[in-house]
């Protein structure tokens, strides 16, 4: 059994790696997305669909930074909430 400690200072916690939506349309939606990108590959000229790739490269990274500060926000609620609860007799 692994030590969650150990881990983390041996930097072999990766969270993002163990994340599997469970909503049941989450595997359709990424379908539907693949199918988008598809139909617009062959829609669109060479650079538009850069552009487009490029929009949707920057709104990846956006939202890795939002979900990296709400990851942050409910960790540090978290502590907060079990120092309450281990300080109250």
């Amino acid at each position: 059994m692994s030590n969650l400690i150990e881990d983390l200072f041996h930097g072999n916690l990766r969270l993002d790696e163990s994340i599997h939506p469970e909503h049941s349309e989450y595997q359709e939606i990424n379908r539907q997305i693949s199918d988008l990108m598809q139909d617009y590959k062959t829609q669109l000229t060479e650079s538009e669909y850069d552009a487009l790739e490029q929009l949707i490269d920057l709104i990846g990274q956006s939202t890795s930074m939002y979900v990296e500060a709400a990851f942050e926000q409910g960790f540090r609620t978290g502590g907060r909430l079990m120092i309450e609860v281990l300080s109250k007799p």
